[in-house]
């Protein structure tokens, strides 16, 4: 098993835990517009937003041994987006990423999802893996189905600014009903 902070590394891909060296691109990438088409209200305003961010996959590090990844380019350094797996209440890893607009379509998300699930394999948990989702976010569903999770809920997505948009929950195998509330909370 890899050392918690030891970053892993992927075909293309060195992914290692957020630090404050991370912030300012890490804020870029969230504050990018394009990058949040799809909830665009969830766009940072703030370097503090990002930075809020970053301590919480630092504590779940912390508690976890695992959590989300920056991702940067093997090859030229370059900061590719954020993903990886973050444990939620307890009962499911919740795959997440947020790629810059420069590297979408390149496989790129597949490689972190890739190696979430190894790396939740590598922990000997035996819980769930969750993509949680707005149904117009065409790439994160293609993503998801891709990687052979399946939808396992559909519904209103509760507190979006948007009343007419839908959540969709796709996961590894049948969620339960605490799991499931976890996620729609």
């Amino acid at each position: 098993m890899t050392a918690p902070h030891s970053p892993t590394v992927t075909d293309r891909l060195t992914l290692a835990r957020p630090t404050e060296q991370d912030l300012a691109g890490l804020h870029e990438l969230h504050a990018d517009p394009a990058v949040w088409t799809h909830l665009p209200s969830a766009r940072h305003t703030s370097i503090e937003q990002t930075r809020e961010l970053v301590e919480r996959y630092s504590a779940g590090w912390d508690a976890n041994g695992l959590d989300v990844w920056v991702a940067r380019d093997t090859a030229t350094g370059g900061l590719v987006g954020i993903g990886g797996p973050s444990l939620r209440g307890g009962v499911a890893w919740n795959l997440y990423f947020r790629l810059a607009p420069a590297a979408w379509g390149r496989g790129y998300a597949q490689e972190l999802i890739a190696a979430a699930r190894a790396a939740v394999t590598e922990t000997g948990s035996d819980l769930p893996v969750v993509a949680f989702l707005l149904e117009h976010n065409e790439g994160s569903r293609r993503a998801a189905e891709h990687a052979g999770l399946e939808v396992v809920w559909r519904g209103p997505d509760a507190g979006n600014p948007d009343p007419g948009a839908v959540r969709l929950v796709f996961a590894d195998r049948p969620l339960s009903a605490e799991a499931l509330r976890v996620f729609l909370a």
